[in-house]
């Protein structure tokens, strides 16, 4: 069976879902969490294209109309930064995507965020047991997404793979943004491939049916990989939308 017709059963499923359940108070047809790595390896420039390119990629004309979609059921939203084990900070705390003024005032305040002093470590592990906590915040959303976004490998605090797992995390399912640096750029061997770095993100963080990762080549370029993130994510449930 092809990719485009599992698409559209998966789709029509859904769509009988959502009819059938236009009667009950469901409280979001997602909830996404998106965690921010602000470890020692980003700097204050770099924390500042992060922060501008999530800001700028949710307003985007594509991707607010896919929020704006199912507004009965609207998408939740939980945006923090992580870096050590001791160190995760909400920026914004659950918000119900439900008009594009709300949808505006989180990008607002996104791009008015300071940074705070944080670890320089890169607890990786830790911020995906932090960030599942919060989507088990949402029990009543038909799907939730963890979100984590990092230029390195975890080095300190629980490995990734040993907190991931379904036992551990559900039916939660964890995306990945990873920022890369192309071969052209690299400053010292110290710093990884991007190969090198999809691969860690593919075999240790990625997790549920369907988890991917989008590549960012530089956080010059993380406006744009957010956005293709957040349409993917959002692909199934507009779909569905679209054939009712």
């Amino acid at each position: 069976m092809n990719r485009r017709l599992c698409k559209a059963l998966a789709a029509l499923s859904f769509t009988f879902w959502v009819t059938s359940s236009a009667g009950a108070d469901a409280a979001c047809r997602q909830a996404l969490a998106l965690g921010l790595d602000v470890s020692g390896s980003v700097d204050e420039a770099e924390y500042q294209l992060q922060l501008q390119g999530l800001a700028a990629a949710l307003i985007s004309d594509d991707v607010r109309a896919s929020l704006m979609r199912l507004p009965d059921a609207p998408v939740r939203i939980l945006v923090f930064e992580w870096s050590g084990q001791d160190y995760q900070r909400v920026l914004i705390p659950w918000t119900d995507i439900t008009s594009p003024s709300r949808l505006k005032a989180v990008s607002e305040q996104l791009r008015s965020t300071t940074r705070r002093q944080a670890p320089p470590t890169t607890a990786l592990g830790q911020a995906i047991q932090v960030g599942a906590g919060f989507l088990n915040q949402q029990p009543d959303c038909w799907k939730r997404t963890l979100d984590i976004s990092g230029d390195g490998k975890n080095n300190t605090g629980p490995e990734p793979h040993h907190v991931n797992g379904p036992e551990k995390i559900g039916d939660i399912v964890i995306n990945a943004l990873i920022i890369g640096v192309d071969a052209t750029s690299r400053l010292s061997h110290a710093e990884l491939s991007i190969a090198e770095l999809t691969a860690y993100f593919a075999h240790r963080v990625l997790a549920g049916p369907d988890a991917f990762s989008e590549v960012a080549i530089g956080f010059d370029d993380y406006e744009r990989a957010m956005s293709r993130k957040l349409l993917r994510e959002l692909e199934f449930l507009s779909m569905s939308q679209s054939d009712q």
